[in-house]
C-alpha cells in the first residue's frame, strides 16, 4: 500500500465518516482532556491536530497529518492480551502507510498529564521535519 500523502488524503476512510462523528461527540474523560489541553486549536508546537479521524480501516483519536503523528488514548478495554494484540496489528497497519502511533493509558492523561505533554513534544521536536506552521505555538523544547 502506498504511504499516507495529500495525493491519497492521508488514507482517509469515507464509509467511516459517520462513526467518527458519533466517536467525536461522546469522547471519554481522558481523550476529552488531551484534546483540550494538549491537541486543539494548534496548542501543541503549532501543529493541527485532528480527533477521531477515519485513516484505513481504523478511527484513530488524534492525528497530525503534517507529521504523520497518531495519539491513541486507550482505556480500560485495551488491557487484556487480547487487545494488545489487535492494537499491534493495527499500529503495524498504520505504519505501512507511514503513520506514526503514540499510546498513552487514560490513566496517564487524566494523572500525568505534565509527561504526556513531555513525550510529544520531545516526539515532535525530534522527529518533525517540516517546521510549526503557526505562532500560536506554547514555545517548549
Amino acid at each position: 500500500m502506498e504511504l499516507a500523502s495529500k495525493l491519497n488524503n492521508y488514507h482517509y476512510n469515507k464509509s467511516l465518516k459517520e462513526f467518527a462523528k458519533k466517536n467525536r461527540q461522546s469522547m471519554t474523560k481522558s481523550a476529552a482532556c488531551m484534546w483540550k489541553y494538549l491537541l486543539s486549536g494548534r496548542q501543541m508546537l503549532g501543529y493541527q491536530f485532528r480527533r477521531e479521524r477515519p485513516i484505513l480501516n481504523y478511527i484513530v483519536d488524534f492525528v497530525c497529518l503534517e507529521l504523520l503523528l497518531i495519539v491513541e488514548v486507550d482505556g480500560a478495554t485495551h488491557e487484556s492480551k487480547e487487545a494488545e494484540i489487535k492494537d499491534a496489528y493495527r499500529d503495524s497497519r498504520l505504519s505501512e502507510v507511514g503513520f506514526t502511533v503514540l499510546r498513552f493509558s487514560s490513566w496517564e492523561v487524566l494523572n500525568n498529564m505534565v509527561d504526556v505533554d513531555v513525550i510529544l513534544c520531545d516526539w515532535i521536536n525530534t522527529h518533525a521535519q517540516v517546521p510549526p506552521p503557526g505562532p500560536r505555538q506554547r514555545g517548549k523544547s
